[in-house]
């Protein structure tokens, strides 16, 4: 099973629902990753208004 990426907030994830939020909303059409290692700290995850340490898609289709 490949990798699907949740469309409410943008996490990678595997099964049917994204285990954070709660959605089932998922998609695999979707490219690019970052990997927030310290979202305290990552003025990346801060404009992606991430606030969790985890694997996140650029773009969600």
């Amino acid at each position: 099973m490949s990798d699907q990426v949740c469309r409410e907030c943008h996490r990678i994830v595997t099964g049917q629902t994204c285990p954070v939020c709660g959605s089932s909303n998922l998609s695999s059409d979707w490219s690019g990753m970052v990997v927030i290692i310290d979202a305290e700290r990552s003025e990346i995850a801060k404009k992606m208004d991430v606030d969790m340490a985890d694997k996140y898609a650029l773009k969600v289709r």
